[in-house]
């Protein structure tokens, strides 16, 4: 195994659907700018509440990626 020297990013993924698909966002979003994202660590799920129902899902990510040589 060779070692690898990561650096980290934080983002929020929002989705009206899911906790998931929150996340799912998040990475795709960042990887258009973001090259080698290799892992993701969830930090905080909060959400919107309208008339007593969930209406939307925040997920606040911690996103590691490699350093190229």
């Amino acid at each position: 195994m060779t070692n690898h020297v990561y650096r980290l990013s934080e983002v929020v993924g929002s989705s009206p659907d899911s906790v998931e698909d929150a996340i799912r966002t998040a990475i795709a979003k960042a990887s258009r700018t973001v090259r080698n994202i290799e892992w993701f660590e969830t930090k905080e799920i909060r959400g919107q509440v309208v008339d007593g129902d969930v209406a939307h899902f925040q997920v606040r990510l911690k996103i590691g990626f490699r350093v190229e040589d």
